[in-house]
């Protein structure tokens, strides 16, 4: 397919105004965006669809999806379970996107949002312990500076800067090799700001959401219900939760999302009175904000995978669109 990152950066090279703001993220200041240029920045995009992959993986026509993911441990990467094999056909169900964004737990930048600006973002072994074949791993999917560049001024006026440096942490590329195992779509981050609460994080989804129509993936990846220290290593994969409070937080939420309501998933702390044991800390929950926020009133939650892996770890994952 098209080098869409390519695409958009030669389209801004040629707006020499456009350029200078792109450059001025560079330096990673805060900025508000006018309604103006978001238009014409948005008009530098095109409307060309994407292309069918070599392997015969057919292209997204039309908005592209919102989803979530429960990513679980690293070793999903080289495991062979439901969960994984649920993942191979979600990404053939979705088809080829223009490009992906993913808000990963696993970059967290307090008081600011960063946008990963890398053409070539390398693999980020985040992790300790795990089996040589895992470390060995690399995603060499393209990135898409440009594309990376204009979301980044979507986001304004909340304090956005960008990052040429940074790659794909294990939260964004273990799913990925599940997703679009050919690694050929280009793909970028955005950080979660957790300084933040949980309303920031729905309306920063709420303005990644105007990516869709431009035919790119949303992809929020953590986990609905994930406390480390509470895990059952030998538990393997099941169809629900070993503790009950892991179960019923899980279910709790997939009632708020069911019933589309986003306030109760953003006052995450009284959802249920599992809160506390199921989300000791924030990182994790907050990428399922990302995705409902980008998601429409008229578009109703499909859980496309429901269960736990080491007895406390919810592996939910979800569609909108």
């Amino acid at each position: 397919m098209s080098d869409v990152g390519g695409d958009w950066n030669d389209a801004l090279r040629r707006r020499s105004g456009r350029r200078r703001v792109v450059l001025a993220l560079g330096a990673g200041t805060g900025f508000a965006l006018s309604g103006a240029l978001a238009q014409g920045l948005r008009q530098l995009v095109g409307s060309s669809a994407p292309a069918p992959a070599s392997d015969g993986r057919p292209a997204l026509r039309g908005r592209a999806p919102s989803i979530f993911i429960g990513h679980g441990s690293p070793m999903n990467a080289v495991q062979d379970n439901r969960f994984t094999r649920t993942l191979l056909r979600w990404g053939r169900e979705i088809g080829v996107p223009r490009a992906i964004v993913v808000v990963s737990a696993h970059w967290l930048t307090p008081r600011s949002t960063r946008v990963s600006t890398a053409s070539e973002p390398e693999t980020i072994h985040d992790f300790g312990g795990f089996a040589a074949e895992l470390h060995a791993m690399r995603y060499p999917a393209p990135g898409a500076p440009g594309l990376a560049a204009q979301t980044a001024l979507r986001l304004g006026p909340r304090p956005v800067g960008v990052d040429a440096q940074r790659g794909l942490d294990h939260g964004a590329w273990t799913v990925l090799h599940r997703l679009y195992p050919a690694a050929d779509v280009p793909v970028f981050q955005v950080s979660v700001d957790i300084a933040q609460p949980g309303a920031y994080h729905l309306a920063v989804g709420r303005a990644l959401g105007t990516l869709r129509d431009d035919g790119v993936l949303v992809i929020g990846s953590g986990n609905v219900v994930h406390n480390l220290g509470a895990t059952e290593r030998g538990a393997g994969e099941t169809a629900h939760g070993t503790t009950a409070w892991a179960e019923d937080f899980d279910q709790q939420a997939k009632r708020a999302l069911d019933a589309g309501d986003p306030g109760a998933l953003v006052a995450y702390e009284r959802l249920n009175g599992a809160a506390r044991m199921a989300v000791p800390t924030p990182d994790h929950y907050f990428p399922l904000l990302y995705a409902l926020g980008a998601a429409r009133a008229d578009e109703p939650a499909r859980h496309v995978f429901e269960g736990f892996q080491s007895g406390t770890l919810s592996m939910r994952c979800v569609q909108w669109g």
